[in-house]
Parts: C-alpha cells; sequence; structure tokens
C-alpha cells in the first residue's frame, strides 16, 4: 500500500531581502558609472548608519545599456544607463520601510524583489516534515480498516517529496512624501510531502 501525506505551517516571517537599484542616465559612459558609483556609496553608507551590517549589503548585478531614441524611424544613440542593484537582507522587518525610504532619499530609483522568509525555516520544515509522515500512516489506517486488513504500522519504504524553499513574495505601494513606507510581510505556508509504502496482511 503507496500513500501520500500532506501538512503545512503558517509561520510569521522574520527576514526580508530587499533588491535596492540605482540607475543613471549621461551621454558619456564614464560619467554615468561615476555619477551611478557616488550615488550607490552614499546609499550603502545611509544603509550602515541604520544598522544594517555591511555583509548583509551585496551586490546582486551591474549593468550597463546603450540607450536609443527612434526619430523618424531611425535609431538615434540617446547615451548610456547603468544599473547598480544591491541586495539587502534586513533581520528586522519593523525597518524594512524605513530602510526603503531612507534609500530612496539617498538616491535609490527603483525598489523590487521584496522577498520573505525565517531565519529558522528547516525547523519549521522538520515540523511540518513529522506532521507529514502522521498523516500518511493515519491515511494508511483508514485504508486498512476499510478494507478489513492488518496493517504493519511501520512503512517499509518512505520518499521525501522535496518542496521550494518556504520565501513569500510581496509588492509594496511607493509611499508619498508625507508617509512612510509600509511594508506587509503577511504569513509564510512552510509545506512538507512524504510518500510512504505501508505492508498488509489479511
Amino acid at each position: 500500500m503507496t500513500v501520500t501525506g500532506n501538512a503545512s505551517l503558517s509561520v510569521e516571517p522574520n527576514v526580508v531581502t530587499i533588491q535596492l537599484e540605482v540607475v543613471t542616465e549621461n551621454d558619456e559612459l564614464k560619467v554615468a558609472q561615476q555619477e551611478n558609483a557616488n550615488t550607490i556609496n552614499q546609499v550603502i553608507q545611509s544603509l550602515l548608519q541604520l544598522g544594517i551590517p555591511r555583509e548583509n549589503i551585496q551586490t546582486a548585478s551591474y549593468n550597463i545599456f546603450p540607450k536609443y531614441d527612434y526619430v523618424d524611424g531611425k535609431q538615434v544613440f540617446r547615451g548610456y544607463e547603468v544599473t547598480h542593484a544591491l541586495s539587502v537582507t534586513i533581520n528586522s522587518i519593523n525597518q524594512a520601510g524605513t530602510i526603503i525610504d531612507a534609500a530612496v532619499q539617498n538616491g535609490v530609483n527603483r525598489v523590487s524583489n521584496i522577498e520573505f522568509t525565517v531565519d529558522d525555516k528547516d525547523n519549521y520544515y522538520q515540523q511540518a516534515l513529522s506532521a507529514a509522515l502522521e498523516n500518511a500512516t493515519a491515511k494508511a489506517e483508514t485504508i486498512a480498516e476499510t478494507l478489513q486488513v492488518n496493517l504493519d504500522p511501520y512503512p517499509i519504504k518512505i520518499v521525501e517529496n522535496f518542496n521550494e524553499r518556504p520565501v513569500a513574495f510581496q509588492t509594496f505601494a511607493t509611499a508619498e512624501k508625507s508617509s512612510a513606507t509600509t511594508i506587509e510581510p503577511g504569513q509564510i505556508m512552510i509545506a512538507a510531502n512524504v510518500t510512504a509504502q505501508f505492508q498488509f496482511n489479511a
């Protein structure tokens, strides 16, 4: 007899990772790069002043693109666009809105990829995994009772079906100048799934 067990836990996240981007444009590439570097350095300093550890601030991407306009069907070079993206991990979700506002005030002009998770997700997953096995065992017992057969309570084979790591993605509305940005993390569902094989005899 082969059955599948499922279980999930609803967990409040306590870690958020945000991508902050500085985009600059200029006719000259070196100028665009320098302006971008100056602004990024200013952003990093503002994050450090807010108590974000330097190891929690990492470059996620750095891109240079030539920009063109189309005039009368012809491609006209407009300049260069330089984008430097920082990935910032915040261990206090309550700080997220304040950090975003400070980053924007210091030159960030694009915010994306807000990702919520928990720092002890493995512990929650183990709890869900245990509950999933209990769920599989209960199903096997129900089937055995229905068929009126004797079930060996110990499965002869268990397969863990891996899930994606537990994260929650959310967007947020850009705040008005008179108010602070509010980030609502919601809940994260941490799920586990197993397939268990049992023996029975009549």
